[in-house]
């Protein structure tokens, strides 16, 4: 027969209300041996808790709902949901996610995620962008991860692009380079605030920011993965011409890897011919490049923890974009 909070309330010598505390959280208070004694008990009995039960009383389950935009298709970006998980189920809850993609519209998606009453609810995407909310369903978000509401209605937090290339554009400069070529990802978010931070740098330094060489990764208006690269070209062209770089920034990892390619090619030495630098981090392509690659980590898991943090807060806290800063990781390719 399985032990309910009477079971444990009889043995402890307390109240039912102290014991749910104790277990679930709440206003009650007790001393710590108190709590300490009462988990004891309800595993000695092997209390289970019902959580539909639980729900009736609260209002909602002790979930936290996580839409997807593209998330778990992208390997590196799945550390969001490492990060939230991991904060989340130290407050004693868990974390359900639904796929935002094909014919499911962002409505449907929140209709069906709120069937299941969970405290709060995330939104998350694979990279940096605007999402437009639908109006009626603004409330019903507590934050965004990685994306920010086109209308700032929600709370959103995302990687400080522009912070993250003037700090790497500046590592640049203080190994000497002057000479610095960006190529970049067209048509991101991600990618202009980029450009934005790098040209800054430049200017800050003395070095023409304005005119500087920002070149488009592929030859489509909006970077992906399957689109032509001109990164081979970009390379050979630079090489040979009259701005010969003596460092490449480069918009990700990926694109980092075809020039090293590229450079290869054209006989020169990383970094002691032309230096490459990069952002996102993805480690099974940063550390395992000859020479392994220096690059700006994405906040992704520390986003994650700060997003549960925000959902589970007793008051919410007023809207706003948070940016996260970038980690630099210096490896031997600058």
């Amino acid at each position: 027969m399985t032990a309910s909070l009477n079971d444990i309330a009889a043995r402890a010598g307390v109240s039912v209300k102290t014991v749910s505390g104790a277990l679930h959280g709440g206003s009650a208070r007790m001393s710590e041996e108190t709590r300490q004694r009462i988990k004891e008990i309800a595993e000695e009995l092997g209390y289970v808790t019902n959580f539909a039960a639980r729900s009736m009383r609260q209002g909602w389950m002790p979930l936290v709902g996580l839409v997807a935009d593209d998330l778990i298709t992208s390997p590196f970006a799945t550390e969001i949901i490492r990060g939230l998980d991991g904060a989340v189920r130290a407050a004693d809850m868990a974390v359900f996610a639904m796929t935002l993609g094909g014919h499911r519209s962002i409505a449907s998606i929140l209709d069906e995620m709120r069937r299941f009453r969970p405290r709060a609810i995330a939104y998350a995407a694979m990279y940096h962008k605007s999402v437009d909310l639908p109006p009626e369903f603004a409330d019903a978000v507590g934050v965004m991860i990685n994306c920010r509401d086109a209308n700032d209605r929600v709370t959103s937090l995302v990687p400080d692009e522009s912070g993250a290339a003037i700090e790497i554009t500046n590592y640049l400069i203080d190994a000497g380079r002057r000479n610095i070529a960006f190529i970049n990802l067209p048509g991101l978010l991600a990618g202009e605030l980029r450009e934005l931070g790098f040209r800054q740098a430049l200017e800050h330094a003395g070095i023409d920011g304005a005119g500087a060489i920002v070149l488009p990764a592929v030859s489509k208006a909006i970077y992906s993965d399957r689109a032509h690269s001109l990164v081979s070209a970009h390379v050979q062209e630079l090489m040979i011409g009259p701005r010969r770089p003596d460092a490449i920034l480069c918009g990700n990892d990926r694109v980092a890897m075809e020039v090293y390619a590229a450079l290869r090619r054209a006989g020169a030495a990383i970094p002691d011919d032309v230096a490459v630098a990069s952002f996102d981090n993805q480690v099974e392509i940063a550390s395992r490049l000859d020479p392994p690659l220096t690059t700006m980590a994405l906040p992704h898991r520390a986003m994650g923890r700060q997003a549960a943090q925000i959902l589970l807060a007793e008051d919410r806290a007023p809207v706003g974009v948070q940016k996260l800063p970038f980690q630099l990781v210096e490896r031997a390719s600058v």
